[in-house]
């Protein structure tokens, strides 16, 4: 499921080159979409554009007992 704070588009991207950023994100245990935004960064930062940290997920927090 898509986090609310991220931006969703549709990308068209050749299949080989898929294939590889799949491969990494297994490699590095990401989702394929994770490892296209480490990509991403990366390649910003290498051209000198500095992000700060992703957004952390909020914590999971168990369903509340007294809630029918």
């Amino acid at each position: 499921m898509a986090s609310p704070d991220k931006k969703a588009f549709a990308l068209r991207v050749d299949p080989a080159l898929w294939a590889e950023v799949e491969r990494l994100a297994a490699q590095e245990l990401r989702s394929a979409n994770a490892q296209a935004e480490v990509l991403l960064r990366e390649a910003l930062a290498k051209r000198g554009i500095k992000l700060g940290p992703p957004k952390a997920r909020p914590p999971l927090t168990p369903p509340d007992p007294e809630t029918p």
